[in-house]
């Protein structure tokens, strides 16, 4: 089904959409809105939940005018104000990234728009190409850093099992990482979706759903506190993690995530389930290792 035919409706949500979807709308209040959210009910969520938002506002896209010409990433950096279509699945979960995530989101406007001033909007480049893919499909995985008091010899050893996690999810043995490790999950490392298309899709989800996922070092405390807390503190780790691996501009950089293999994404995650190859795929023969590890040197 095309987002476009799915409604705003809190029942239909419930009973199709994935867990990050309906956790996220639920958090914000959106349930009970009633109707879409306008952008200008986004903006007040805004000053809702982000006191000191310095980002764009958003703007509906009929506001503008027919004749407008710029680029859209243009538009955001020159007037700060978001274009957003009204009674868009699509729009209002890049909006809602933006709430949760300005600083990073502000970060990759930049990079956009530094491109695009170098080079021009078409052809686009090699970098801002894997910036959309992070955009659209991203995953983060906020690692937990060991804890800062632990023996040298203890801490090592948390660095190493963490390290090997993350190893082994680019190596695809999903199995390692889904079922045999899975007690890491939400202690040690912590899944968001950061990908406004990943939310999209999620909106009915189907065998296939693939992200795209970046590891982030978090300090050590992190999973255990609140989500707003955890959005702030990952929103400066990911700024620093975007510019330590050169902006993008180094490549591979994103390995791919199974996206209803994430535990408590799917209804269903039993031995069979992991057991589908056409969707847990191994890894391809001849693939290049990704740059973003180690995590830690």
């Amino acid at each position: 089904m095309q987002s476009d035919a799915i409604p705003f409706c809190k029942d239909y949500l419930l009973n199709h959409a994935s867990m990050p979807v309906n956790a996220l709308l639920n958090e914000l209040g959106l349930f009970t809105c009633g109707e879409f959210p306008t952008p200008e009910l986004l903006n007040e969520k805004v000053a809702e939940y982000q006191a000191s938002w310095q980002g764009p506002t958003f703007k509906g896209q009929r506001l503008f005018k027919d004749d407008e010409q710029r680029y859209y990433e243009t538009i955001i950096s020159e007037d700060k104000v978001i274009p957003t279509r009204e009674r868009s699945w699509h729009d209002l979960f890049n909006a809602l990234i933006w709430l949760q995530f300005p600083k990073t989101k502000s970060l990759l406007n930049e990079l956009h728009v530094a491109d695009i001033n170098r080079y021009g909007v078409n052809p686009r480049t090699a970098r801002r190409n894997r910036i959309t893919h992070f955009d659209e499909c991203g995953v983060v995985l906020a690692v937990e850093s060991p804890k800062g008091s632990d023996l040298p010899h203890a801490k090592q050893s948390a660095r190493a099992s963490r390290e090997d996690f993350l190893y082994r999810l680019a190596q695809h043995e999903w199995k390692t990482v889904f079922i045999a490790n899975r007690e890491m999950w939400y202690t040690q490392v912590s899944p968001f979706v950061f990908g406004h298309a990943n939310l999209e899709m999620m909106l009915n989800p189907f065998i296939g759903l693939t992200g795209k996922w970046l590891a982030v070092s978090v300090p050590y405390g992190f999973s255990q506190l609140d989500r707003w807390q955890q959005r702030a503190q990952l929103d400066e780790a990911m700024v620093a993690r975007i510019k330590d691996l050169n902006c993008f501009e180094c490549a591979p950089l994103l390995k791919p995530l199974p996206l209803l293999g994430v535990p408590s994404w799917h209804h269903k995650q039993d031995e069979t389930f992991y057991s589908n190859s056409d969707y847990f795929r191994p890894l391809r023969a001849g693939s290049k290792p990704t740059k973003q590890l180690p995590l830690w040197t």
